[in-house]
């Protein structure tokens, strides 16, 4: 069994000593954390890598990773200051592949002085399928080449002739991923999984389900080597017997992640208790009721897996707390607290509303980038809500000073992979008290990702004697995006930078 001593290090765990360190593995587990002078380096291969950090290995809790992938060779609009530009884009690809899908993602209406009618896309677009999602991924613009193959979507909640959200949005991304071939959903799944290992990640939560993928894209991607794959799938049942059929159809680790209760902020479909101060009398979309997520949770429950739900607006919490009364009374606390259940994005929570989560175990999977992009006085979410009501959104301390467990991701494409873009985040947050440390960030992107996915081992995200060898290795110390020279997972590497001899090898 082969022993690798990485000598020189700076081990970022709380139980970890200062200074330098040496940190043994053995097989797939880790064997020593200690002074470097007290390390056994016979017949061990030794690695100096002179002030290196080592962490444990990242989680990414809520990840699309097709979705991410297709990015690659796809269209990115993140950088669009304006209609006119998109369209060109849109008129660029047209042309140099005529005919075949346009897949774009990342744009943003903020500031533009209208949105590219459907006839510009068109014309642009030259007779090609397009979809192009908004930053957010709860609305998109589209080509009527597009609609032709997906006519659910006219007339449905969400159609208009512009930007289409909703279940219009739903059936038009359907029909655009009908559209991508195996071989290309291949490359962009493996183009994602490559990304996040030279990240730091070595374990992504696949958010699938029949609105937002497909059981065959999930499918495919848990085949792929790279990274663990924890894949979830949001889809409502409402007895053991459909939890436990649709477990086995679709070989999911849980029925959770974008099982949505509501859309986004960005979109306005988000449901609000009150309207949207840029658009007087919208409270957004809701698309489950208490009564539907009781019995998802409770059914969840007694087939012994998670369920977990998309949240984002505060009515949408009030939906999911009043679900899980609902099977808490059906069932019972400790067995609910015992699946570990889990919520995502969840922005607007108010203190009611995090005690429920916290005596019911329910664990967040939380997204800092979404304030760093848009929190502020002046920011997206204070242009939809008010500054007044943006103000507390995403409250990252006050849901860790509740007790609820919190999981860092990207929901990427929404947002890159990356967790140190992530932490950096969570610490700097736009409102004052809202920021957590650095030290409860790293956790919560670590550990916490373990618990998210209900294991609640006393080493998963740990860098201590006994815990499975998942770690990465990190140059510029105190850089803001130190670079990944070295990412393991349970002993196999999954990204290697020969860099301070560390060659890239399967232990």
């Amino acid at each position: 069994m082969i022993r690798r001593i990485l000598v020189g290090v700076r081990v970022l765990d709380p139980d970890a000593p200062s200074g330098s360190l040496a940190l043994e593995i053995t097989g797939d587990r880790v064997t020593s954390v200690g002074p470097v002078a007290a390390a056994r380096t016979d017949g061990a291969e030794v690695h100096d890598l002179d002030g290196a950090v080592v962490t444990p290995a990242f989680v990414d809790a809520h990840v699309h990773a097709t979705s991410t992938g297709l990015l690659v060779d796809g269209l990115d609009l993140t950088g669009c200051a304006d209609p006119r530009t998109l369209l060109d884009a849109v008129a660029a690809r047209a042309t140099a592949r005529p005919g075949a899908l346009i897949w774009g993602h990342g744009w943003q209406e903020l500031g533009w002085p209208h949105l590219p009618s459907r006839a510009e896309i068109d014309r642009a677009a030259a007779g090609a399928p397009v979809y192009l999602s908004r930053i957010d991924v709860h609305s998109a613009l589209v080509s009527t080449g597009l609609l032709d193959r997906a006519p659910g979507a006219v007339g449905a909640t969400g159609w208009s002739d512009g930007t289409l959200s909703a279940d219009a949005h739903h059936h038009v991304r359907r029909a655009a991923l009908a559209a991508v071939d195996g071989t290309v959903r291949a490359a962009a799944q493996r183009a994602f999984l490559r990304d996040a290992a030279a990240r730091g990640v070595a374990v992504v939560h696949e958010c699938a389900g029949p609105d937002i993928s497909s059981a065959v894209d999930l499918a495919a991607l848990r085949t792929l080597d790279g990274p663990e794959v924890v894949g979830y799938w949001g889809q409502a049942v409402r007895d053991v017997d459909e939890a436990r059929d649709l477990l086995a159809a679709t070989g999911a680790h849980g029925l959770a992640g974008d099982l949505f209760v509501d859309g986004s902020v960005g979109s306005r479909t988000a449901a609000l208790r009150d309207a949207y101060t840029d658009a007087p009398g919208c409270t957004g979309n809701r698309y489950l009721d208490a009564d539907a997520v009781g019995a998802h949770i409770t059914a969840c429950t007694l087939a012994g897996v998670q369920a977990g739900f998309h949240v984002i607006g505060d009515a949408a919490a009030d939906t999911l707390t009043q679900g899980l009364r609902i099977a808490a009374t059906a069932t019972s606390v400790q067995a609910l607290r015992t699946r570990t259940h889990r919520v995502e994005h969840l922005e607007m929570v108010d203190a009611e509303q995090r005690a429920v989560l916290a005596e019911l175990g329910v664990v967040a999977s939380v997204q800092p980038v979404f304030d760093a992009l848009w929190g502020g006085p002046s920011g997206m979410y204070a242009e939809r809500l008010g500054v007044s009501r943006a103000a507390p959104m995403n409250p990252l301390a006050a849901l860790a000073g509740a007790g609820v467990t919190l999981a860092l991701g990207s929901d990427s494409p929404v947002t890159p992979v990356g967790p140190w873009a992530a932490v950096r985040a969570a610490v700097e947050h736009r409102t004052p008290g809202s920021g957590i440390t650095r030290e409860a960030a790293v956790a919560a992107h670590t550990v916490g990702g373990h618990r998210a996915a209900g294991d609640h081992s006393a080493t998963a995200g740990r860098l201590v004697v006994g815990a499975p060898a998942s770690y990465a290795v990190w140059d510029g110390a105190g850089d803001p995006a130190p670079r990944c020279l070295l990412t393991v997972h349970r002993g196999t590497t999954l990204h290697s930078v020969r860099s301070g001899g560390v060659a890239s090898s399967r232990t």
